[in-house]
């Protein structure tokens, strides 16, 4: 992961590089992003307004609300690449359109609770399968359309990244809404 980085909205913790150098205890501190990704959400979501919940984090960008239910959402995806990858020899992944997602009519009517609900369930399971995977099940292959051969250990990194990469952007919106 990179160094903090105020100067572009768009990666308020900095851009996602891998660390191919990994380690047993790169995994743990993963994890524990992964597993600290819904309690960190919850408590950015609970300090915006319902007027923030509306509010791009940048000019462009998407709003609180189309964030918090990306994260679930994305993470959704995340969980299933897992699983098939474990499970399947080299499976080649469904990327999907994220930002058509967002843009869905049922994102400002869902209320952001279901979200945050739904990245509770979703990272207990999530982290109860990550806390018993193997160094090898983290070596295990997957093929992304548009990336190329990736690891398990590249989604982990990733995956740990962007929880906190979006939480970054809720909190944006309170700090430019203040």
């Amino acid at each position: 992961m990179t160094p903090l980085s105020n100067t572009d909205p768009r990666y308020p913790t900095g851009r996602f590089s891998f660390d191919p150098d990994v380690t047993p205890e790169k995994r743990r501190r993963s994890i524990d992003a992964i597993r600290q990704t819904p309690a960190r959400l919850r408590a950015a979501a609970a300090q915006l307004t319902d007027a923030q919940l509306d509010t791009p984090y940048r000019d462009g960008g998407w709003t609180a609300r189309q964030v918090i239910h990306h994260l679930p959402e994305s993470h959704m995806n995340a969980f299933v690449r897992f699983k098939l990858a474990l499970t399947e020899n080299r499976p080649t992944i469904k990327p999907y359109n994220e930002d058509a997602w967002a843009k869905l009519p049922d994102v400002p009517r869902a209320p952001v609770e279901s979200s945050l609900a739904l990245i509770d369930a979703l990272h207990q399971r999530w982290v109860a399968l990550l806390d018993v995977m193997t160094a090898e099940d983290f070596t295990r292959p997957l093929i992304h359309p548009d990336l190329g051969p990736l690891t398990l250990d590249y989604l982990l990194q990733m995956y740990a990244w962007h929880g906190p990469h979006h939480i970054g952007h809720v909190d944006l919106v309170v700090k430019r809404s203040a």
